[in-house]
């Protein structure tokens, strides 16, 4: 094992090197970073072109997205041309949320249970439509045993880097979900654009991946690793890829402290949910404000996007969250994207049963301030973004 890992990484150094030579050469025809180029020099022309067009878009609206939108629902399931979003609306998401967990490890479905084929298929379709998909991954432990996404066991990271334990099985995983990925197909057989979002809420402390289970080096080590395996050894080259901390962020040196470099991302991001009850408080969007603010300063010197890639008030209980809540803590940043998380249903066990969902449905108490937040020439949904022919140049 040893000598094998030796081998690959001499190999990768080689590789890295007339992959940055490119890089540098890219960079030059495109005078500076703050043109809103890609890290990947040579990705596809669509995804170049998604990439420009969500610059330009972002400077006037804002993509809504929603979590497995497509797949299930409150009260259905698998049932085709289905929408929560769309049954309040009467439009769908601009942007779809997914997850690769599960299929690192050759299962058929995803940790929220929906068959990859399904969800293939409904990217294709999404696609097709103008839509935007992006990719998060829940991975489960490389440690043995059973262990989720949520295993916070010290040195894991540190053993799947090269030299280490569990390398090896790492390596095996980036290959099954470059597979994916890499199998995503538009009608001219081009590669499909995905905003990949690895190792989300990484300044957190709940993940393998997370602040409190590795050290900045070894987080930055491990995107290296995995963005370069991904495009070098499996040449994808329809990644935007999307660095996203938590929102327990306080200034931008704490943001920054585990980025790994304007090379290896595309858009930067943090997650936000509102969890305090009282009608009165505004602590929530104080925060999103103050965390927008935060990222946009870093995102102009870089010539980043910014994103809300997860928002949301389960069951949402304040009827104007939408428009007074959601938009006040917004304002004026110029987000290319929001996404809201998914509308599971009724959760828990038999004895403890409780609704979990983050857009409302007809008849739901916020449901009336939603279609407002809809209206708004700001927000952005499938019929909006099928004009602007993200794809195209």
């Amino acid at each position: 094992m040893q000598q094998s890992n030796g081998v690959i990484s001499k190999m990768s150094i080689c590789t890295i090197f007339l992959y940055t030579l490119c890089f540098s050469i890219g960079a030059q025809n495109n005078h500076s970073s703050h043109l809103g180029s890609l890290s990947d020099p040579i990705a596809t022309k669509e995804t170049k072109a998604l990439y420009s067009n969500l610059h330009r878009i972002a400077q006037k609206a804002i993509l809504f997205g929603h979590q497995d939108d497509l797949a299930y629902g409150i009260d259905w399931k698998y049932k085709k041309d289905s929408s929560d979003v769309f049954s309040l609306c009467g439009d769908y998401p601009a942007l779809y949320g997914w997850d690769l967990s599960g299929f690192e490890s050759g299962k058929e479905k995803d940790i929220n249970g929906t068959p990859f084929k399904l969800t293939r298929a409904l990217m294709a379709k999404s696609y097709r439509q103008g839509a935007v998909i992006t990719l998060s991954w829940h991975a489960p432990s490389p440690l043995l045993g059973e262990r989720t996404a949520w295993d916070t066991t010290h040195g894991t990271v540190r053993s799947i880097l090269p030299g280490g334990s569990n390398n090896g099985l790492y390596r095996t995983w980036l290959d099954q979900i470059s597979n994916f990925m890499g199998s995503l197909k538009g009608p001219h057989n081009e590669s499909i654009p995905i905003l990949f979002r690895p190792f989300h809420e990484l300044t957190g402390n709940w993940f393998w991946w997370c602040a409190n289970t590795c050290s900045p080096s070894e987080l930055i080590s491990l995107w290296h690793y995995t963005i370069d395996y991904l495009r070098i050894t499996k040449k994808l080259h329809n990644l935007i890829i999307v660095y996203n901390t938590s929102d327990n962020f306080q200034g931008r040196k704490e943001f920054l402290e585990r980025y790994p470099g304007d090379h290896y991302v595309d858009i930067l991001s943090f997650d936000s949910y509102q969890y305090e009850t009282p009608k009165d408080s505004n602590k929530f969007e104080k925060n999103l404000d103050a965390k927008l603010s935060i990222i946009e300063s870093v995102a102009k010197e870089k010539g980043k996007l910014i994103a809300l890639a997860e928002t949301g008030y389960e069951c949402i209980p304040k009827a104007n969250w939408w428009t007074e809540h959601l938009m006040t803590g917004i304002g004026s940043h110029p987000i290319s994207y929001v996404l809201l998380w998914r509308n599971a249903g009724e959760i828990g066990t038999v004895e403890s049963p409780h609704m979990h969902y983050y857009v409302p449905f007809k008849g739901d108490i916020s449901a009336k301030d939603f279609l407002k937040f809809y209206q708004l020439p700001k927000t952005y949904f499938l019929k909006d973004v099928s004009k602007e022919m993200l794809y195209n140049e």
